[in-house]
């Protein structure tokens, strides 16, 4: 698919939004330019989990649109796990049954069934085969992607929107929208992670306490990632020592060989939030367009390449 467009589109972001969206434009046949302020190493999306589902982002019903198209873009990567860092894996959604699933997902997961009591000792929940993606692997990919088809990226701090003579900007800043926009409705979700050497385990868990705590682990690459936290309008990147106990306490409660295991590494990352995604096309003061593509809260990775399609066609005009 080709688009109408002249000229060079210029993609402002490099987290895995704006990293797909340049990548989506540029193999169109699009000349295309990234400004990212962080190495793709240094983003908020590379402290992510990151598992395929729908996680803290509005609206639901159009989340779940770009998230089936992400999904079949994910499915085919994981036939190159070692070079995309998708891999397809399976385990469980704690606290949630079959019906509550939602036929949208349902018709597109094969296998998707209640876990068992084995499975799932903390109460009901469902087994299902997920895209788990290793963020270590899949950013600089996306990026090498982006460069091959003859993308520039540039690292390169934005004060304003419209400083570039580019046609059309498109804004992937994620948190950095709320002073560049400037878009105050945009605001922090706090999420610390805790990576541990793998005691064994090659299935993903993602559990509720009943007093809303989160406890989930994902299998990666010589690592076990642990989470996690929720925590709005909360600014800090800074690992707290306490929390980072109760993650591993929480994990290990549904796995108890997390317990023993040795920590490598403490992460933190502000999940840039948002009442509802902003993907739309405007108009800057001397006419040119700009598309923005921000908001996606923690579920970023899960919509990536269903917005970056949307947000490609809007370029377009």
């Amino acid at each position: 698919m080709e688009t109408e467009l002249k000229g060079e589109v210029l993609v402002v972001g490099g987290g895995v939004i704006g990293l797909t969206t340049a990548v989506v434009l540029a193999e169109r046949g699009v000349r295309v330019r990234l400004w990212a302020r962080d190495p793709v190493e240094r983003t908020t999306s590379a402290v992510a989990g990151a598992l395929w589902w729908p996680y803290r982002i509005e609206p639901a019903a159009t989340a779940r649109v770009w998230a089936l198209r992400s999904l079949e873009v994910y499915e085919d990567l994981a036939a190159r796990p070692g070079a995309t860092g998708v891999r397809m894996v399976e385990g469980v959604l704690g606290e949630t049954a079959l019906d509550e699933v939602g036929a949208w997902a349902a018709a597109r997961l094969p296998g998707l069934r209640t876990a068992t009591a084995r499975e799932y000792p903390a109460g009901s929940g469902v087994r299902v085969r997920l895209p788990l993606i290793d963020m270590t692997a899949h950013l600089p990919w996306l990026r090498d992607r982006l460069v091959a088809a003859g993308g520039v990226v540039e690292a390169r701090a934005v004060a304003d929107l419209a400083e570039t003579d580019a046609p059309v900007v498109v804004n992937c800043t994620g948190l950095a929208a709320r002073e560049l926009v400037p878009d105050p409705s945009v605001r922090p979700v706090r999420g610390q992670l805790v990576v541990v050497e793998n005691p064994g385990i090659d299935t993903w868990m993602v559990s509720t306490g009943a007093d809303g705590a989160i406890a989930y682990f994902f299998p990666h690459p010589g690592r076990l990632v642990l989470g996690g936290t929720a925590e709005e309008d909360a600014w800090s990147a800074e690992p707290d020592p306490a929390v980072a106990e109760a993650i591993v306490r929480r994990c290990a409660a549904l796995r108890p060989e997390i317990a023993g295991a040795r920590v490598l590494e403490h992460r933190v990352g502000l999940r840039p939030a948002r009442d509802a995604v902003r993907l739309e096309r405007v108009t800057l003061p001397d006419g040119r367009a700009l598309v923005h593509n921000y908001g996606h809260g923690g579920a970023g990775v899960t919509v990536a390449w269903g917005c970056a399609e949307e947000a490609a066609a809007l370029a377009a005009g």
